[in-house]
């Protein structure tokens, strides 16, 4: 469906915004995408806040579907499982997925950032960098928007907004203040830190590349997300009080102290671990829930803006791609409600769908993204966990359309909704325990009685395509 004629704003010219605008622009709309920072294509990387992101089905679908899967093959390193570093100095593969392809890619959020830019300003997005939103007076449809090299402030239409302006989204808290929508902040007790770990000589890896590399400790752990120049960006996930957390680590000997003991392998390999602690900042995680998600046709939230959740699934970006892909197929549909040829969008009706579509779904990932933490920092150590996430790999070998683990179902099936994704986990979580009550291989696993349970509670699921392996 074209839509000449038709003109909107989007606020936040991240991965969210920028591919939103592209799928727009390509319907013929007049489209402006305005971003406070400067142009990011030119400036130098800000240190410390990347968490480089996990692109999986769901990204790759959306990037397909906007025809920029080519444009971004070169900028990911694949992952094809957790490479899982104990504490007792033993370490080993985790794969994520029972198929060859059947992996994740890590990619750099700012060169992701700058393709899905570049093709935007290609397809004719006006994009207006250094232009701050200030306000939105809703009830003259119209926001308050700084130029900031022009220290000149403007009005521009909301005809519509879209708010792709993040977590803290302004658009989000103003709607929130004038009761026009209910939102809701939950911090998480633990925060994060960006170390790094170079590569190693003539640019190779010092730690197995395809993996992504977890050290697991209970109450806390460190990651590692591999670079295409040989290095790994690591984080450190921290509580923010207590006896092992941010709080307790003020001196360059306590930070040290503190790695060497709990990483000692990784320390080894991260020279610079504790000038960066101290030289990065501590970013913030939580959740972020609001309902409903905009106001009447004038404004609308997407992305983080309406449903920020914490990165342990690898799905903030995915999810928030799912989004555009969602949101432009309900532009879609718009042309079957009746609309007239010539006549404006339904705006108020789009937005009201969207959110009917979008809100159960982001709510259960936003859920199994907090479970996630307590499985990769805890969970991924224990020997039960162990079988029970390899019995759940050869349930799916036997019984491929009826079994499929859950961490599957969201990472490589796009076209199996979050929230069916997570009511089968639930009844596949509850099969796995009973399976495995009374064994300690996948030989003690009574598979006749593995079968009854499987085809009584999990009925068959269909149209399963094959992951997209870049």
């Amino acid at each position: 469906m074209r839509l000449q004629g038709e003109a909107l704003a989007i606020v936040g010219a991240g991965p969210t915004g920028a591919l939103l605008a592209i799928l727009l622009k390509r319907r013929g709309m007049a489209v402006t995408l305005y971003e406070s920072r400067a142009d990011p294509r030119g400036a130098a990387a800000e240190a410390g806040r990347s968490i480089n992101l996990a692109l999986a089905d769901r990204g790759t679908h959306a990037l397909a579907q906007a025809g920029l899967l080519d444009s971004i093959r070169h900028l990911v390193v694949p992952m094809r499982g957790r490479f899982v570093h104990q504490a007792d100095g033993s370490s080993g593969l985790l794969p994520y997925g029972r198929l060859p392809n059947e992996v994740i890619y890590s990619i750099s959020r700012r060169e992701l950032n700058n393709v899905l830019l570049d093709a935007a300003i290609g397809a004719g997005v006006d994009v207006r960098f250094q232009h701050r939103l200030e306000d939105v007076d809703l009830a003259a449809a119209t926001a308050r928007v700084r130029d900031l090299r022009r220290a000149l402030d403007l009005e521009i239409p909301m005809s519509p907004l879209l708010a792709a302006d993040g977590a803290g989204s302004l658009v989000r808290r103003r709607l929130a203040a004038q009761g026009m929508i209910e939102s809701e902040d939950s911090p998480l007790e633990h925060a994060y830190k960006e170390l790094s770990i170079p590569a190693g000589p003539a640019g190779g890896a010092l730690l197995e590349r395809e993996a992504l590399h977890i050290w697991p400790r209970g109450g806390y752990m460190l990651i590692a997300l591999p670079n295409q120049d040989g290095s790994f960006t690591a984080t450190l996930f921290l509580p923010l009080e207590g006896a092992s957390s941010f709080a307790a680590l003020r001196s360059p000997q306590a930070i040290d102290e503190f790695l060497s003991a709990s990483f000692p392998d990784a320390r080894a390999l991260m020279p610079d671990c504790v000038a960066e602690f101290q030289r990065h900042p501590t970013g913030f995680l939580g959740t972020v829930r609001s309902r409903p998600w905009a106001a009447a046709g004038t404004a609308a939230l997407i992305g983080d803006a309406a449903h920020a959740i914490v990165p342990f699934h690898g799905q903030g970006m995915n999810c928030c791609f799912e989004d555009c892909l969602e949101f432009d197929a309900c532009l879609e549909d718009a042309c079957s409600w009746g609309r007239v040829p010539g006549e404006r969008v339904p705006w108020a009706r789009v937005f009201t769908e969207f959110y009917a579509r979008r809100k159960p779904n982001a709510d259960a990932i936003a859920e199994m993204a907090l479970e996630n933490y307590l499985e990769m920092r805890e969970r991924v150590a224990d020997p039960r966990f162990r079988l029970q996430q390899s019995l759940a790999l050869e349930l799916e070998r036997r019984y491929p359309r009826r079994f499929i683990p859950r961490y599957s179902m969201v990472m490589f099936h796009h076209e199996i909704s979050y929230r069916t994704a997570q009511q089968r986990g639930r009844v596949q979580t509850e099969l796995l325990a009973e399976l495995t009550a009374d064994a300690q291989s996948l030989a003690d696993v009574d598979y006749a009685r593995a079968e009854r349970l499987v085809e009584a509670a999990l009925p068959a699921l269909s149209d399963l395509s094959s992951v997209m392996k870049l």
